[in-house]
């Protein structure tokens, strides 16, 4: 709407011919000026100025909507607003039916957790017949540090539905419908951006993964606000393709070192008696998301993974409609797998540490493969 044009408002002649001689063609262009300045760039009153953006704003500004008539839209545009099941049944239950579409899902946590094991196993259920539960549609899967693994994806598909990929003909269709990119720099990420919103709609894509953001960011020379600024455009970008396409978007992100100044950045920190800010290292953490604050913002669900005493967590951080809940889980042949349905709830500073403590088995995430599938392999593996 603030794109409307001004010649479409029902504003007096006289005034709308003075914003068309002074090239204020859009309701944008009005409102981003002052007061002071549309009388100075019009050469009329405050008085006419004051009733011309009244009339504007009453035209283009959204009307309001009750809680009632969210509900109704989201229960008849279910398709538009739905979620996608992860296949893990307690984290599914938390999220509402799964990962939202339309929006940013982020998963974070330390190296060889399992992220990129998450994003294999989402990108063959993306590809799967609706009869299996899946969107019967193409992923584009953005694998930035190579960690993609064609033969780790055939037998997490041969384990968890042997029906399918014990057919060749089959287990090639539904490999085939994963894309691979692998920009070797953010600019080379940059240019293709456009070419992805394209593909979204010529190619029936009904999934984005980037695994990942951080490592496409922290491979740039740039520093301070400059960099900011980049991350900046690649969010607002990333966030149209997600709302534009309303697909599932899943993007993961790595883990840094908690600094100083992280300290007054979080809301769930408290005061002491004597007023000092207690800062999350008292709560055995030293780990924090990458990409900072504003990253952090744009992503509407995020999930920690993280280990503790030598088993693994996935912690429902950040939702809008889920408390936060951590789930435990393991990898198996068949991807991960939770060892309980019921999420235990997390309080407090809790909700934002990110713990890596004790050893657990490493996985293919560390191993970095680029195998190309070849379906001429014995048993498909």
């Amino acid at each position: 709407m603030a794109n409307k044009l001004i010649s479409e408002i029902p504003l007096p002649k006289s005034i709308a011919n003075v914003f068309s001689a002074r090239n204020i063609s859009t309701a944008k262009d009005a409102l981003s000026l002052t007061e002071f300045e549309l009388m100075e760039l019009l050469d009329v009153g405050l008085t006419e100025v004051r009733s011309a953006l009244s009339q504007i704003s009453e035209i283009v500004a959204p009307p309001y909507q009750t809680a009632l008539s969210l509900m109704e839209q989201r229960f008849q545009n279910e398709h538009l607003g739905g979620h996608f099941p992860t296949g893990l049944k307690g984290l599914d239950a938390a999220l509402c039916g799964g990962i939202p579409f339309g929006v940013l899902t982020e998963l974070v946590g330390p190296a060889g957790i399992g992220k990129t094991q998450f994003c294999l196993k989402l990108s063959l259920l993306a590809s799967l017949p609706t009869n299996y539960g899946g969107l019967d549609g193409r992923v584009i899967y953005i694998d930035v540090e190579s960690k993609f693994s064609s033969r780790r994806l055939l037998e997490i598909g041969l384990r968890s539905f042997p029906e399918i990929f014990q057919m060749k003909e089959m287990a090639q269709e539904m490999a085939g419908r994963i894309l691979v990119l692998r920009p070797t720099s953010l600019a080379e990420f940059t240019q293709s951006l456009e070419q992805i919103k394209v593909s979204l709609l010529q190619n029936q894509v009904k999934m984005l993964v980037i695994d990942s953001m951080a490592a496409l960011v922290s491979g740039e020379h740039e520093q301070g606000a400059r960099r900011q600024q980049t991350l900046s455009w690649h969010i607002s970008f990333i966030k149209s393709l997600a709302e534009f396409s309303r697909i599932p978007v899943v993007v993961t992100n790595q883990v840094r070192s908690r600094n100083h100044d992280d300290a007054s950045r979080y809301s769930f920190q408290v005061q002491s008696r004597d007023g000092a800010i207690e800062t999350p290292m008292q709560y055995d953490s030293h780990l924090v998301a990458a990409l900072g604050i504003q990253w952090a913002h744009a992503v509407t669900t995020r999930l920690v993974l993280e280990a503790k005493s030598g088993e693994r967590f996935i912690k429902v951080a950040k939702s809008p409609i889920s408390p936060p809940l951590a789930f435990p889980f393991h990898i198996t042949s068949s991807g991960i797998s939770l060892l309980s349905d019921d999420g235990k709830e997390v309080m407090g500073p809790e909700i934002n540490a990110i713990h890596c403590q004790g050893s657990f088995p490493q996985t293919s995430e560390n191993a970095g493969h680029n195998e190309i599938i070849n379906f001429g392999m014995e048993g498909l593996l």
